[in-house]
């Protein structure tokens, strides 16, 4: 069968729906660009902010008129929203034949080969909508409250067909996030956090760059707390060199990195990585960079709650002109002191 798939939300997101298609191409089945033409769409969406869950349902609602209209015959949906909101998707679109969370990724094959007879009910496009209930009723004390949170990821040995253009592609080296943020809903979408072994990773870089991908992307929810979750001093920085020696790759990068922490602190020990010096080897290193710094401190602080272990230090907290003079060389004064002007005289 013709599979499409279209996939919202961020680049962990994409990840798996590059996954979903290895797995759906590995089965025999053709992966196709055209929606028009696709036996099955997927839908991989994103639910973390109210604009992506407006986007992922107009491209629920998109696809499904595919199969009224086109010869699409299996709506697929995926991803966190799929996650989150599975019982709703069901009820109020009546078009999806299938709906996988986020930890249910090898299920995409049993889903495109299932046949129809052996798919749950589907309501009937006439029927009425019952309304949405947030509290349940006459709970038994053996009935768990909550669903088992996401426990999936995918390994070196996962077929994956890349998505991004053949120079790059994306690394997820963990998942999940063990943080208590009140305003979050990722460690319910997603799980707890899980890193990956390093030689997984490894052996998928040496694939991808066998493949002709020059740059790696390592991402996850908290890249840089990779390692610490199964106990490993220094497990980023040997990962660094590792990747640093895979030949072929010309470029590492670390798109979001987070502030440190006690736990970072304390399992970095010597392992700590600094550019420029990270490795030598006898072949050109690969340029390690890291992103910009997109997780500031939050307007509100009372809002967030930090996890048991970690002590953030209000003395860290640098004002914008600190920050500014660390920035700034010593042979741009001037500049400086120009700016400096500025961000005094402004107000925020």
């Amino acid at each position: 069968m013709k599979i499409g798939l279209l996939s919202l939300g961020c680049p962990k997101n994409l990840v798996d729906g590059e996954v979903m298609l290895g797995l759906a191409e590995a089965a025999g089945h053709e992966i196709t660009h055209d929606a028009e033409g696709a036996d099955v769409l997927v839908v991989n969406t994103c639910a973390f902010i109210d604009s992506a869950k407006q986007e992922s349902i107009d491209a629920i609602l998109e696809m499904a008129q595919h199969k009224k209209d086109g010869g699409c015959r299996k709506l697929i949906v995926t991803g966190c929203m799929a996650e989150r909101y599975r019982d709703e998707l069901r009820r109020e679109i009546p078009e999806i034949d299938a709906v996988l969370g986020t930890g249910e990724i090898p299920d995409i094959v049993k889903a495109i080969g299932a046949d129809s007879d052996r798919l749950p009910p589907r309501a009937p496009s006439g029927a009425a909508v019952a309304p949405l209930t947030f509290h349940r009723q006459n709970l038994e004390p053996t009935q768990p409250v909550s669903p088992a949170r996401p426990t999936y990821i995918y390994d070196a040995e996962t077929p994956r067909r890349l998505a991004t253009p053949g120079h790059y592609a994306y690394v997820k080296i963990a998942e999940g996030c063990d943080y208590k943020c009140a305003f979050c809903i990722i460690p319910t979408l997603r799980g707890a956090y899980r890193s990956r072994p390093a030689d997984s990773i490894v052996r998928e870089a040496q694939a991808l760059a066998a493949r002709g991908v020059r740059e790696l992307l390592l991402i996850s929810q908290d890249t840089t707390f990779y390692g610490i979750d199964r106990h490993e001093r220094g497990a980023l920085a040997r990962l660094l060199r590792q990747l640093n020696a895979v030949d072929g790759l010309e470029w590492i990068r670390l798109p979001l990195p987070l502030p440190d922490d006690d736990r970072r602190r304390d399992a970095g020990g010597d392992g700590r990585v600094r550019r420029r010096s990270a490795t030598t080897s006898t072949c050109p290193p690969a340029r390690l960079e890291s992103g910009p710094q997109t997780h500031e401190a939050p307007r509100h602080p009372s809002r967030l709650r930090h996890p048991a272990g970690s002590n953030p230090d209000p003395r860290s907290r640098r004002r914008p002109s600190h920050d500014l003079h660390r920035r700034v060389p010593r042979r741009d004064r001037g500049r400086r002191r120009r700016a400096l002007r500025v961000r005094r005289g402004s107000r925020f």
